[in-house]
């Protein structure tokens, strides 16, 4: 992806880029110690990696996922083909490893909500009252 992405990366980037999905921020071909991964959201820990049929039973992909995993990331792997066949699922399962790796914690749900008025206010005075 350095120069030339694939079909597969564009779709991708153009689905994570600019906190697109649920404002989550994401970075792409991002140096991790001697790896580079395609998409990475620091925030969530969570990287995603298009692949192409080159990738099946790679070893050295096998050693790179370990190292990454014990820095405290999750990984979630894609086929270049489930990506532009079904652009909707891969979405789906991001948001779930989003969600998953950060529990409540999403750039959407940081937003308090008002607090609730205490219970027994002025409502249940006035009723007393009257």
């Amino acid at each position: 992806m350095r120069k030339d992405p694939t079909e597969a990366e564009r779709r991708l980037w153009s689905l994570l880029r600019a906190k697109r999905l649920a404002g989550w921020k994401w970075k792409r071909q991002q140096k991790l110690g001697r790896y580079i991964v395609d998409f990475v959201c620091l925030e969530a820990r969570v990287i995603v990696e298009a692949d192409g049929s080159q990738h099946i039973d790679s070893s050295y992909d096998a050693t790179r996922d370990a190292w990454i995993k014990a820095q405290g990331f999750t990984i979630l792997r894609f086929y270049n083909n489930d990506i532009l066949a079904d652009t909707d699922a891969v979405a789906t399962a991001i948001l779930s490893a989003l969600n998953a790796a950060a529990g409540a914690s999403s750039p959407a749900a940081r937003t308090p909500l008002p607090s609730p008025p205490p219970q027994g206010g002025r409502e249940q005075k006035e009723a007393h009252l009257g």
